[in-house]
């Protein structure tokens, strides 16, 4: 009989495991280790051999697995039924998923099927000594920080955003492998994949950059937008973006840092005429050095960075750029 109260959904497309749910995994240990609780990964798909050697590396006490031709793509309907059987089977206390397309669209079906509540696009983890979750959840437009903490509702479940844990270190391998029952057929897929594309997608070097250049709706155009640009080639950054620039089609959306973008862990992030909303500040706690260039000194981002430049932009950025370019 599984022993695992905790679960994460580690989530695959096409042989390929999100990084997201080995974060989730690493957190899920941390956190477990303290109150002796077991820790299980679940993984669904088809022919899941490899995977499954691969992931249990990464310290599970258990690994679930629903291996069917009918799970080889993704489909709501299919993934829903396999999880909440298994959910009702083994009862766990806790079941994370990462706020990605399939976690989102996973998490919320399978919370309704379950009538259990599910604290969503969370950005930090806690748990009690009797195994209570708590999820942190910026809320009010991202202007605050909730805790959610639902103890009688099971499983307690989450989804937390890409990025924000780290990923953890591989071990020897000491896991058991636990089949899941499937009991799908043809009927319960709602379409059929006819053919799959892939897009060419450039990677995004946000989340590995040493240095991010970031800025937001202050910036005022696109024209203006290319000084962020010469200063993060000047420093060999990454530019990034607040949900303004994107909509105004002067960054891209996979630019955008933040509760609805990615989260980065640089060691000098440079934010210009951002104001420091939650939201945003949410996806770039694990930087080492923040520096702010505003010209409002009133900006809520000068309580949260370690410099602070009160100017207008155009008055700095131009001449460190020269600086930095003379050396």
């Amino acid at each position: 009989m599984a022993q695992s109260k905790i679960w994460i959904f580690c989530e695959q497309r096409q042989g390929q495991l999100a990084e997201v749910g080995l974060e989730l995994l690493g957190k899920a240990l941390a956190l477990a280790y303290p109150t002796g609780r077991k820790v299980a990964a679940v993984l669904i798909g088809y022919q899941l051999k490899a995977l499954c050697e691969e992931l249990s590396k990464f310290g599970a006490d258990e690994v679930f697995i629903a291996d069917h031709p009918l799970l080889s793509a993704y489909c709501n309907q299919t993934y829903v039924k396999v999880l909440e059987a298994a959910i009702r089977q083994y009862q766990p206390e806790t079941f994370l998923l990462g706020a990605t397309a399939m976690g989102t669209d996973l998490g919320a079906r399978l919370a309704a099927r379950l009538r259990t509540g599910l604290s969503a696009h969370c950005i930090d983890l806690r748990l009690s000594p009797e195994g209570e979750l708590r999820a942190v959840v910026p809320g009010w437009g991202g202007n605050v920080l909730a805790t959610i903490h639902c103890p009688h509702a099971k499983p307690q479940m989450a989804t937390v955003m890409p990025g924000v844990f780290d990923m953890p270190k591989e071990k020897d391998p000491q896991v058991e492998i636990i089949p899941l029952e499937v009991k799908v057929t043809p009927e319960d897929l709602s379409y059929e994949i006819l053919k799959v594309e892939k897009e060419e997608v450039q990677e995004s070097s946000l989340e590995k950059a040493e240095v991010v250049i970031a800025g937001g709706w202050g910036i005022g155009s696109r024209e203006d937008w290319q000084w962020l640009e010469e200063l993060a080639s000047a420093l060999n950054g990454a530019v990034g973006a607040t949900r303004p620039p994107v909509d105004e089609g002067w960054a891209r959306e996979d630019q955008i840092i933040g509760q609805s973008g990615r989260t980065v862990h640089p060691k000098l992030y440079i934010g210009v005429a951002i104001s420091g909303q939650m939201h945003h500040m949410v996806g770039i706690k694990g930087a080492e050095v923040v520096v702010s260039i505003n010209q409002d000194p009133q900006a809520p981002i000068f309580e949260q960075c370690d410099l602070g430049l009160v100017g207008d932009f155009k008055e700095i950025v131009p001449p460190l750029i020269r600086a930095i370019q003379r050396y």
